[in-house]
């Protein structure tokens, strides 16, 4: 594991490329379709055709430990490792607030309808540039009716579980998030109570 990069070194990294990132895809005024060119030190895309301004974007994303008395919701996407389970995630619509989308993303995804929200932590995610808007949510039931598009399963775990799959010690093998993935903390969180 050396040569890794971690704390402020690892947030200047995900800055960088989430920069570069943006500014490989924003060569062209999206008001006229003329070349930008970079200003403000690389913060912003210039139009010199139509004078207009062009900031990075940040796309939100919620992601979110479901909770039913001292169970926790996780699920399994297809694109994930073998074994890893995770919380489940989607984006902020327009018009959308972060509870609604928690509530959309949950019901969506797992069938499983939501009642109170509340926010937990955030963390950058420089692929591309996402915000991780992490929040916590009191499922309404336990019947879980996964969408078998988005994930390939999804189930029920306890805090005993849950301990065992960030220790990596789970005895059917499966595992949580790394501690660079805000699932990591949120279920940490769960775990400690």
């Amino acid at each position: 594991r050396s040569g890794r990069v971690a704390g402020a070194d690892l947030a200047l990294a995900g800055c960088g490329r989430s920069l570069l990132s943006w500014h490989a895809r924003n060569g062209f005024c999206a008001n006229c379709g003329s070349v930008t060119g970079l200003a403000a030190g690389g913060w912003r895309r210039d139009c010199p055709a139509c004078g207009a301004h062009h900031f990075p974007r940040v796309d939100p994303v919620v992601i979110m430990l479901v909770t039913r008395r001292d169970r926790c919701l996780l699920g399994r996407q297809p694109r994930f490792p073998a074994g890893m389970w995770s919380c489940l995630a989607g984006f902020v619509e327009p018009g959308e607030t972060l509870e609604e989308a928690v509530r959309r993303e949950t019901f969506e995804e797992a069938g499983v309808a939501i009642g109170r929200v509340s926010y937990e932590l955030s963390q950058p995610w420089p692929f591309p540039s996402q915000l991780m808007v992490g929040m916590r949510a009191e499922a309404l039931g336990d019947e879980l009716r996964p969408d078998y598009a988005e994930l390939d399963d999804a189930r029920w775990f306890d805090r005993e579980e849950a301990a065992a799959m960030l220790e990596r010690r789970h005895p059917q093998g499966w595992f949580a998030p790394p501690p660079a993935a805000i699932a990591h903390h949120l279920l940490r969180r769960f775990v400690s109570g």
